[in-house]
C-alpha cells in the first residue's frame, strides 16, 4: 500500500494577494476556490475518491495556514 502525502504547496500557483484595507490577505484564486467548493459538495454526497480526499486535505490545509495568517494580522492592529 502507497502513503500519499499532501503537500499545499503544490498550490503555491493558485494564490492571489488581494488588498483589504490596510492588509494584503492571500486569497485562493477563482478557480481553486471553484475547485474545494466542488470537492465540499462531493464529500457531501459521500462520492469522494482517495486522489480527491488527499486533493482536499491539500486545499484545507491552504486554508487554514491562511486563516492563521489573517488571525495574526488583525490582532497585530489592536
Amino acid at each position: 500500500m502507497t502513503t500519499i502525502i499532501a503537500r499545499p504547496s503544490s498550490l503555491i500557483g493558485s494564490i492571489r494577494i488581494e488588498k483589504l484595507d490596510k492588509f494584503h490577505l492571500f486569497k485562493f484564486n477563482d478557480e481553486l476556490q471553484a475547485r474545494m467548493e466542488e470537492l465540499l459538495e462531493r464529500k457531501k454526497a459521500d462520492l469522494l475518491t482517495s486522489e480527491e480526499v488527499i486533493e482536499l486535505e491539500e486545499i484545507g490545509e491552504l486554508d487554514r495556514i491562511f486563516t492563521h495568517i489573517k488571525a495574526m494580522l488583525v490582532a497585530q492592529q489592536q
